[in-house]
């Protein structure tokens, strides 16, 4: 009975220290988060704030606590977080443009180390927040100016007065190794999930899809993988044969897993036009 007892004290230590660690907000459930459309055209331009769109680690702060989109904790040193606002904060842990990967090794890890230094926390909402994104975003201005953290930082958000000048100033992000834009109408409510209140604009599309299996190198890929079979969400099939580093195809995306590419366009079948591997989704 005794070795019993302590069985059960064992494994409910155990499923305790599970749910402390694996889900920092445990009994809570963090505010589902909002996703971006793509852009188009049939937009009034004015009534959007327009930032860029930052190629880092969607992070939010909720609690006490630094988690990812899908609510899991991000292991960030204590005097990164010091000082944070108590309110519920949504963002981009990011280091600079062509810094995903990199960002992603240090923010991700279970252990935090010295490479913090280097990560800003980029806040462009408060999803907690009734007003409109344009109230919104005065106010993260003042808990940022208030905290005065130099690795808090509000995403500068600008207007714009036609597509022209909206479609120079993507250019201009382009040219510098940015990502796209984000357009975010002045009048949307925080609502979760993906919707037209806020718009992804990219010189390209992007998708996912998941690895189905490799095919080999030829010529100075020899010993390589070449390409990779890939599946859509919708079941087709195609294959992805550039945009890989040396390093990417001696070690490419596990069978099964999710990657992003880009593309132009689509096939009359439906497949895309031009696809190139950007990298592997991470899952967290």
């Amino acid at each position: 009975m005794e070795g019993l007892n302590m069985f059960r004290f064992l494994f409910g230590f155990m499923l305790y220290s599970y749910a402390l660690y694996s889900y920092p907000l445990f009994g809570q459930i963090p505010p589902a988060i909002e996703l971006a459309n793509r852009y188009h055209e049939d937009i009034a331009i004015t009534d959007y704030l327009v930032s860029e769109k930052l190629d880092g680690i969607r992070a939010r702060w909720n609690n006490g606590q630094l988690i990812t989109r899908s609510g899991n904790p991000i292991s960030a040193p204590d005097w990164f977080i010091r000082g944070f606002p108590t309110q519920f904060l949504d963002g981009e842990l990011w280091i600079a443009r062509k810094k995903f990967e990199t960002t992603a090794s240090i923010v991700l890890t279970q252990h935090p180390g010295d490479g913090w230094g280097d990560v800003k926390f980029m806040i462009f909402d408060l999803p907690e927040d009734p007003r409109p994104f344009s109230e919104r975003f005065s106010k993260l201005e003042a808990l940022v100016s208030q905290a005065n953290l130099p690795q808090l930082k509000v995403i500068d958000q600008q207007r714009f007065s036609n597509t022209s000048t909206l479609m120079q100033a993507l250019d201009d992000v382009i040219a510098k190794g940015g990502e796209g834009l984000m357009l975010h109408h002045q009048d949307a409510l925080y609502v979760s999930g993906r919707g037209n209140n806020v718009l992804k604009l990219k010189k390209h599309l992007d998708a996912e899809a998941t690895v189905l299996a490799y095919l080999p190198g030829k010529g100075k890929y020899v010993g390589m993988m070449g390409s990779l079979i890939v599946q859509m969400s919708n079941g087709k099939k195609f294959k992805i044969g550039t945009g890989f580093s040396d390093n990417e195809r001696l070690h490419p995306p596990a069978i099964g897993s999710v990657i992003t590419y880009k593309y132009y366009d689509f096939t009359v079948n439906g497949i895309p036009k031009f696809a190139s591997y950007i990298r592997q989704k991470i899952l967290k």
